[in-house]
Formats: structure tokens, C-alpha cells, sequence
């Protein structure tokens, strides 16, 4: 049993929590707004969407079962589609990962600390209290934290990803675990999945993905954009109403199309092009894009699960009845995903190396949260392959705690000046 028996303990560490969590937001999004020139004027939806909301009551609309996730696996489409609201609660807050550190071990990835934390506290996104949370089997320590519903008074439901994806048996057991999954779902929300609701809400997610797309496509050549506004973007994704959330990155496509012409760029033209990938930036622990920014690098890609590889991929449909759309459905979450729970997990590097080419990237930042062993095993394989092809990689190991950021800064600097050497000599 965790520490927090005692209540008054507990009202007393969720006070201070809270408070640390409001310093944390404010200071971060003062680095990400004020810190930099020319954000673009679309993006204030998006920096409002993580300022601390007035009150203590939820965002989310009443009367609607809210079901949380914990990972890209869980498909967003049947959650919509049952008129439930989907929110993904992993958490970037230093101040829940201290809260989490009362029950994980001290080595426990900090993400997971920060979600459980979170959890715990009730500190989650727009202060959702989710009916259901569905955690998928993509690491050892989230496989046990599903046996610690009761700690947190949730409730947990396993989603049994399967440990490889190319073979058959894979995609077939997947695809039970799909199906099981919706009679979860329609027993939690009471309502019944239809071909109708179902076909509208592929249409909805495939229309964010669409505009996700061309938001992508932007950042190939001139950097319109700045990485830590991207990340903010896909991180909003994450709590954000599909149908706001889509028409305001519409707003902002046409804003960034509108800066292509006219030349407006958000950093030098000789700025070194950063591909930033391993263990997710999710906020609000941003340190590492701001810190790569406020050096005078660009970052025009994000190989996480917070932002590509979120949102990439559509769902493939033949037939707009419910025996064709669920496996398509199904498939859309296995394929396409590169998460490192697969092995072999060739598709990563593939992608990563076609990253590299478009978007004309001149080196990488691979960083690894501290008890992240899957990011941190497949590090080697990633930065040897890159750097037999001539990137510059640097490997960082992070936790939430700010007070590393010295030394962060120290071989992000240095990286960063290899880079423009090595740029200079082509």
C-alpha cells in the first residue's frame, strides 16, 4: 500500500503538488511564448489549451463517459464513435513525478512516476476524471501499474498489444484484442457501436490527420514553424475536442502557407536542422526542444508517439460496414506503429532515415528517459545506423527533474557547434 493512508497527508501533498505544477506550467510556457520572436499568431489556441483553466471544474462536456489512454495504441475512433470522450493522460510534470515517486520505485521510468502521480492527485488535463483507463501492454512498467488501479482509485483495463507485427498471428490476435475491447467500451458507456458513428468518427480523426499532414509537409523546407510550437500542437491533440482541434490547426496551415510566401522564417537560414526522437517530449517537460531553440537550432521533425506517429496514419476502408471498418481500424494501430515494444522494429529506422532526407536534417538528438529501458536498448541500433550514413547523433538521458539542465545545456551547445561544422565542410 502507498504512503498516502493518512488524508490530511494526502489533501496536504495534493496543495503542494498543485502549486508546483501551476510554477512549472507558467515558467515553461513563458520559455515557449516570450523566449522566442514571431510565434505565429494561430498558435495562441493552442498555448491557452495548457494554461492552468480558472476553476476546479472539467472541460470536458457533461453527461459523456470520459476514457483515458495511456499510449497511441488505443484506437480514438471507437472511443468517439461510442459518444465518449478520449483524453490521453501520459504526463510531462516534474511536480506529478515526485507525487509518483511516493509509490514507484525510484528507478521507475518518469513518465510513468508523472501519470501515476497524476493520476493519484486528480492532475490531469483540463481536470479530467476519467470513467476508464485503458493502459496497453508497450512496457514492463506499464504492464505492472495495471495491477495498481486500486492505489489510484481508477479503474484499468489492459489493452494486450502484441510483441511483434509483421505476422499474421499478430494481426489476427490484435484484432480480437480490438473487438474485446469495444464490449469494454460499450459496457462502460452504455451505448452501442453503429456503422454510422463508427464511419463518421474515422471521417473526423482521418480529417485531423489530413490537416496533420500538410502541417508536416510545411516543415521540409523553410522553417516556418518552431519545434516547440509543433510539439505543442500534437500535444494538444491529446485532451483537445477532435473537431476545435482540427479547425484551428486549419487556421494555422493557412497562416504557415501564407509565411511560405512571403519568406518568413523562424531562424537563420544556415541554423542547424534537428530530427529529435527516443523517449516522448510530453508537457510540460519540454526542456530539451526549448533548450535545442534557444541555441539556435531548428527542429523540423519529432520521431515520438506524441507527434508523428500519432497522427500519420489513416485507417484503410473497403467496405463502410463494421466487419471491414474494425479491422481496418485494428490494422491502422499495428502496421504503421514503431513503437519499440516491437521486435524486430526495422520500420523505425527506415522511417527515421527517410526523415532525414526530406526534411533535410543535419543531425539528431536521440534523448532516453532515465528507467526507459526500450528507448534506451534501441539507441545503439538507431545512432549506429545514422552515424555510419554521416549524421551527427547526440544521446541524452533525462529525467523530469530541471535541475540537470546545466549539464543538458552544456552538450546540447557543443553538439550543436559540431553540427554547424559539419555543415560548413559540405
Amino acid at each position: 500500500m502507498h504512503k498516502f493512508t493518512d488524508t490530511d497527508r494526502f489533501n496536504r501533498v495534493k496543495k503542494t503538488s498543485t502549486i508546483h505544477y501551476n510554477m512549472e506550467v507558467n515558467k515553461v510556457l513563458s520559455e515557449i511564448i516570450d523566449d522566442f520572436p514571431d510565434n505565429p499568431e494561430g498558435m495562441n489556441y493552442f498555448y491557452d489549451k495548457f494554461k492552468i483553466p480558472d476553476g476546479s471544474g472539467s472541460i470536458y462536456p457533461k453527461g459523456k463517459k470520459l476514457i483515458a489512454s495511456m499510449c497511441i495504441h488505443v484506437p480514438v475512433e471507437l472511443i468517439i464513435a461510442l459518444d465518449a470522450v478520449p483524453v490521453r493522460i501520459c504526463s510531462g510534470a516534474y511536480s506529478a513525478d515526485a507525487a509518483g515517486s511516493d509509490f514507484l520505485p525510484a528507478k521507475t521510468c518518469p513518465m510513468v512516476k508523472s501519470t501515476m502521480g497524476a493520476l493519484y492527485l486528480d492532475m490531469l488535463p483540463g481536470n479530467a476524471k476519467p470513467d476508464l483507463v485503458i493502459n496497453p501492454t508497450t512496457c514492463d512498467q506499464k504492464k505492472k501499474i495495471g495491477e495498481m488501479g486500486d492505489e489510484v482509485d481508477k479503474e484499468f483495463y489492459m489493452l494486450e498489444v502484441p510483441p511483434t507485427k509483421d505476422s499474421e498471428e499478430a494481426r489476427q490476435y490484435w484484432q480480437r484484442v480490438i473487438k474485446k475491447l469495444i464490449k469494454k467500451l460499450e459496457s462502460v458507456t452504455g451505448n452501442k457501436l453503429t456503422r454510422k458513428k463508427l464511419k463518421r468518427a474515422i471521417h473526423a480523426v482521418a480529417h485531423a490527420q489530413s490537416e496533420f499532414r500538410k502541417f508536416m509537409a510545411m516543415r521540409k523546407n523553410v522553417p516556418v514553424i518552431y519545434g516547440k510550437d509543433a510539439l505543442l500542437v500534437t500535444n494538444a491533440y491529446f485532451f483537445d475536442d477532435i473537431y476545435s482541434w482540427t479547425t484551428n490547426l486549419e487556421k494555422l496551415n493557412k497562416e504557415l502557407e501564407d509565411r511560405q510566401k512571403k519568406e518568413i522564417t523562424v531562424s537563420k537560414k544556415k541554423a542547424p536542422r534537428i530530427l529529435l526522437t527516443g523517449s516522448p517530449s510530453i508537457f510540460p517537460n519540454m526542456r530539451t526542444p526549448v533548450l535545442v531553440e534557444k541555441m539556435g537550432g531548428v527542429i523540423v521533425y519529432e520521431e515520438f508517439c506524441s507527434s508523428s506517429r500519432m497522427l500519420y496514419d489513416t485507417v484503410a476502408v473497403d467496405e463502410w460496414f463494421l466487419y471491414d471498418m474494425i479491422p481496418g481500424i485494428a490494422d491502422r494501430y499495428l502496421k504503421p506503429s514503431t513503437c519499440p515494444n516491437f521486435s524486430p522494429n526495422d520500420d523505425r529506422l527506415r522511417k527515421i532515415m527517410k526523415a532525414m532526407d526530406e526534411y533535410k536534417v543535419d543531425g539528431v538528438v536521440y534523448q532516453t528517459f532515465t528507467g526507459c529501458q526500450l528507448y534506451d536498448l534501441e539507441s545503439r541500433k538507431i545512432s549506429h545506423e545514422l552515424e555510419k550514413a554521416g549524421f551527427p547523433v547526440l544521446n541524452v538521458e533525462v529525467d523530469y527533474n530541471p535541475e540537470d539542465s546545466g549539464q543538458l545545456t552544456t552538450r546540447l551547445e557543443a553538439f550543436l557547434e559540431s553540427v554547424k561544422d559539419n555543415k560548413r565542410k559540405n
